[in-house]
């Protein structure tokens, strides 16, 4: 039995050195990183004590063999990740400017994640309590057909459904993107949306309205990532907000997964809300003062000592 499942892109990550520097001109840059924010969401979950299992490709190349040693050093299976002799691991690039944005180049969709085939899945959804989607990994019509067919399995086992968007309007200017956005959101119950992403995904103008329309469409529980702000709960009994830790941020690159991942698996371990999304915020804060983005996934025990420094 596995607890939590989840499948897209694991990758290489190169960080700029310096501030303010442009992708498209010489410079140094640090890495490679473990990447990726399905990657990043399974390694946190193994490290709070979940079977965790992770589907996805690489290359037959350092930087898949350094991914897949990383993610089974910190207890996730990686039976599920197939090494591909003819393609390439994904990687990403990524430069930070000094009013807080950020500027990527992925190499997703031309690396071996591309290639997942739905055999992958059959060895680690039996008896799956909770199958995670990162609306990242959602960059094809494979990669979407993928996520229903395992939703469908999941559910019809029993299972529950994360789904943390990362939604874009320009995504969802792609024929059908919308419509099979909107079909997974009615079969997610855990939503992990951050900013305005779901007024975007649901088309709705206001919060309350946007969080209506979700619960509507079957969601069970929603969590408002607010970055340094903290978050938001919101369940058809009521909400209710938390403020955030006060760090010093370093990389918030998979900040966001490590929040989700805290959460979904403390309440998939029987947690009340309101505590996991204590530990959620800690780990997010946690994963920012650290460089490198799965260098910030924490254990309990890191999280319990976070919490208590940060009284």
């Amino acid at each position: 039995m596995t607890d939590i499942v989840t499948f897209g892109e694991v990758l290489a990550e190169f960080m700029a050195s310096r501030v303010n520097q442009s992708l498209g001109e010489p410079g140094e840059f640090a890495g490679p990183y473990p990447g990726g924010a399905p990657a990043i969401f399974i390694d946190q979950a193994a490290k709070l004590d979940a079977t965790a299992a992770m589907v996805s490709a690489v290359g037959d190349d350092a930087f898949g063999r350094m991914l897949v040693s990383r993610l089974a050093e910190d207890g996730v299976d990686v039976s599920a990740i197939a090494t591909l002799p003819d393609q390439t691991t994904a990687s990403a690039f990524v430069t930070y400017y000094d009013d807080g944005s950020r500027d990527f180049i992925f190499n997703i969709a031309n690396g071996a994640c591309a290639q997942i085939a739905a055999e992958q899945f059959d060895g680690v959804l039996t008896d799956c309590r909770l199958f995670h989607i990162a609306g990242t990994a959602l960059f094809s019509e494979h990669m979407i057909e993928l996520a229903q067919r395992a939703i469908e399995q999941v559910k019809a086992g029993g299972g529950r459904v994360s789904f943390d968007p990362n939604v874009r309007k320009e995504m969802l200017a792609r024929p059908g993107v919308r419509q099979a956005l909107t079909d997974l959101v009615s079969q997610t119950d855990i939503l992990l949306p951050s900013d305005d992403e779901l007024n975007v995904l649901v088309e709705r103008d206001s919060q309350a309205e946007a969080v209506q329309r979700a619960f509507e469409l079957g969601v069970a529980e929603i969590v408002l990532k607010r970055g340094g702000a903290g978050s938001c709960y919101y369940s058809p009994q009521g909400s209710q907000d938390m403020a955030g830790f006060k760090v010093a941020e370093v990389d918030p690159t998979g900040a966001g997964d490590s929040f989700g991942a805290t959460f979904c698996t403390l309440r998939s371990q029987g947690m009340d809300a309101t505590a996991a999304l204590r530990y959620a915020n800690a780990a997010g804060a946690s994963a920012v003062s650290r460089q490198g983005a799965m260098e910030g996934t924490s254990t309990r025990a890191q999280l319990d000592a976070f919490i208590a420094d940060h009284r």
